[in-house]
């Protein structure tokens, strides 16, 4: 199994390890079972195993949005980064439909344009620059950035920039997007703007999505399904459905009986 991290996104290629057949996987399957990770911290006598993940067992089904939410330190990002092929289990298994990982920071180029930044995964793949633009071209009006496709990283909103890390992790091509806190860095009304943004961005792009946030609000506006994980090591507590209509509002009864939940079972750990 081959991974690479280029151009702010993170692909790879992937074997099915559980017997299923990998037609089934590029469907968009994600599953882990009894999946386990460890992590050494210092050298020598010193050295101390740090167990990130114990027993978590997760799946994510085609075109589902899921929200990972835990407190720090629980290995939500871990997570992510198994699915992603990034890292490998010391325990279970891990399936996965090949995946990109959109982190936290946008890591844009700064020497490029929105459009070449937007292309760059099209580029790394093998896709000139005229191909790579060309693909990304039609998508920026219906993502919002129509009219800044030359415009440097330098020049975007925060909001903006995201928006465009997030149109280049779409056209890397991949059935499984893992979202990494995407909008952590923003403040609260350009973070509200976004995550409105978001799931009519997922609507009309359509991935199997996974999605790490340490909002319960965020999980509950965009998901499908909320995963809470315990403190490390974590594995999956409590999955909440989330049955409301979308758009979302945070006041909807349903949703603020669902944040109690999740908070209870955050808590309960």
């Amino acid at each position: 199994m081959g991974a690479s991290y280029r151009g702010g996104v993170l692909t790879r290629a992937v074997r099915p390890t559980d017997g299923r057949s990998r037609a089934s996987l590029e469907d968009g399957d994600v599953a882990l079972r009894g999946v386990g990770r460890v992590f050494t911290t210092g050298r020598g006598r010193r050295a101390k195993p740090i167990e990130a993940l114990a027993g978590l067992t997760l799946r994510v089904h085609p075109g589902e949005v899921v929200a990972v939410v835990g407190p720090s330190g629980c290995g939500k990002t871990t997570l992510l980064e198994l699915v992603c092929g990034l890292q490998a289990p010391d325990a279970g298994a891990v399936a996965a439909a090949p995946a990109v990982l959109m982190p936290q920071r946008d890591l844009l180029l700064p020497w490029m344009d929105a459009l070449d930044n937007a292309g760059l995964a099209r580029r790394v793949s093998g896709a000139s620059r005229e191909q790579a633009r060309a693909a990304a071209r039609p998508l920026f009006a219906a993502f919002g950035l129509g009219g800044f496709e030359d415009q440097r990283p330098a020049a975007l909103s925060g909001g903006m920039r995201q928006r465009v890390a997030f149109l280049r992790t779409l056209l890397a091509g991949k059935p499984v997007l893992c979202l990494d806190e995407p909008f952590g860095a923003l403040d609260a009304l350009t973070r509200a703007e976004m995550q409105a943004w978001l799931a009519g961005a997922l609507a009309t792009e359509p991935r199997t999505t996974l999605l790490v946030t340490h909002d319960v609000e965020e999980a509950l506006l965009l998901a499908d399904r909320v995963a809470v994980l315990s403190p490390r090591p974590g594995r999956v507590v409590a999955e909440l459905e989330v049955p409301a209509p979308r758009p979302r509002r945070a006041t909807d009864p349903a949703l603020v009986a669902l944040r109690e939940q999740a908070m209870e079972a955050l808590w309960a750990g």
